[in-house]
């Protein structure tokens, strides 16, 4: 059976450092011959033990030197291939660079010489990434996950996971995937951890950023929707921050994401039917486990099916102040789904009922959304005001409104505070947060 680098090597930070790696390959005088060697030196590197008395890091630049004997390359080119092939082993191959600049948000690996990033908001091809061929797709993505402990077989030929620095990972492979083995990889930015990069990157405004603050810490049950990419874990990760360091919070996920800042925190993550031969443990489990646990807040990850119905259990028995993320178009979209991850859950309860419950359970709706320019937005806040005709009503109270597109590319807008008295407000002031009575005064004296 063919050796992989991942099996042959373990190196340790004594081998040779590296330079970084050129992304512009018009400088190099042979961009093929350079692709040409890294793919024979890497597969030179698979066939091959080293000599029982050589270390591996001598081995491995011998073998890069005997390699590039006899080829006319300047130190720049030699660096350059030194640099791919230190990548390859201690680091995740072609897409190392990419997992290191923090410019780049997603990695998206179609195909051997298939490589699209998302760079500030735009997905793009990026024509200086390529593998070998799929092989290399399939070892790089072992090389991630085996870490983890998760494997990725026939047997299990789908893997979603995290990186040690929190990126998720999700791979794919025959016979799921028709075209070989497909790669993605989700980062999440380190500049965006605090209100304050938010409001530094024009996602919302000051006002908003404070009543979002007030309502975390008067303990509202708040749900961030939105699409795909949108930005809904990185706000959720934002909101968290507010909570008080003394409570004790337990976060239920598919994949640990999210980056709690508090001491007292329980992190639980599913487990898939093939993991290890164990049992399937679902976030319907972990939220009912999560119930015995004492939590003084409960935030899932994402709700996607069953849970939905535990969830806003948990948030009508006095477990206040709960986060969530759904995806959703909207704000009345994302109450359309969680009427539906309720009767995915198999019980005999009326449409009304449901409803209700939806209704008694969540305060606020967060909306984010991830504009044709690239960036993100809280477009809209809207509080659940009641029932009107066995339909929930929802009002909002601040929102992003659109007025068309510069000649740029960039959405032109503005953030507008409704002149309306949210019923939460009362709620908020009702636990003692004060810090938003300055942006409701004006409208409770116009009021009088």
């Amino acid at each position: 059976m063919k050796k992989t680098l991942t099996e042959e090597f373990e190196l340790d930070t004594t081998s040779r450092k590296p330079v970084q790696v050129i992304k512009d390959y018009d400088i190099f005088k042979d961009k093929e011959l350079l692709d040409q060697l890294r793919i024979q030196i890497i597969q030179n590197l698979i066939d091959n033990q080293a000599p029982k008395n050589m270390s591996l890091t001598e081995y491995i630049n011998q073998e890069i030197d005997r390699s590039l004997e006899g080829y006319d390359l300047s130190n720049l080119e030699r660096d350059h291939i030194f640099n791919l092939i230190d990548n390859e082993i201690n680091g995740y191959g072609p897409i190392t660079e990419l997992l290191d600049d923090d410019h780049v948000t997603e990695i998206m690996v179609n195909g051997p010489n298939d490589v699209y990033i998302e760079i500030d908001g735009k997905v793009v091809k990026d024509d200086t990434i390529s593998f070998i061929n799929n092989d290399h797709i399939l070892r790089t993505i072992e090389r991630m996950i085996h870490p983890l402990g998760r494997t990725i077989d026939i047997s299990n030929p789908m893997v979603d996971s995290h990186l040690p620095d929190g990126s998720r990972i999700n791979a794919i492979i025959p016979p799921l995937s028709l075209r070989g083995p497909i790669l993605t990889i989700r980062k999440f930015s380190d500049q965006l951890n605090s209100i304050d990069d938010l409001l530094r990157s024009g996602t919302l405004t000051p006002y908003m950023a404070r009543f979002l603050e007030a309502s975390v810490l008067a303990k509202l049950n708040i749900i961030v929707c939105g699409g795909t990419g949108s930005g809904k874990t990185t706000v959720l990760n934002v909101l968290s921050n507010f909570i008080p360091k003394e409570e004790r919070v337990i976060t239920i996920e598919d994949a640990a994401e999210l980056k709690l800042r508090q001491g007292h925190v329980i992190s639980l993550e599913t487990r898939s039917t093939n993991y290890e031969n164990g049992r399937e443990v679902t976030i319907r489990d972990l939220v009912r486990n999560s119930l015995r646990m004492r939590p003084d807040r409960i935030i899932v990850g994402e709700v996607r099916g069953k849970e939905a119905f535990d969830m806003l259990q948990a948030m009508n028995t006095g477990h206040e102040g709960s986060l969530t993320t759904l995806h959703a178009n909207g704000p009345v979209d994302a109450l359309n789904r969680l009427e539906t991850m309720v009767l995915m859950g198999e019980m005999e309860i009326p449409i009304s009922a449901i409803r209700e419950y939806i209704k008694n359970a969540i305060d606020l709706v967060v909306q984010i959304e991830r504009l044709s320019d690239g960036r993100r937005k809280i477009t809209s806040i809207s509080e659940i005001t009641g029932m009107k005709n066995v339909e929930i009503e929802l009002k909002e109270i601040f929102a992003f409104r659109r007025k068309g597109v510069t000649s740029s590319g960039e959405v032109d807008g503005e953030f507008v505070l409704y002149n309306y008295i949210p019923r939460v407000y009362e709620k908020i002031v009702r636990h003692g947060v004060r810090s938003v009575d300055d942006i409701f005064d004006s409208l409770k004296k116009g009021k009088k």
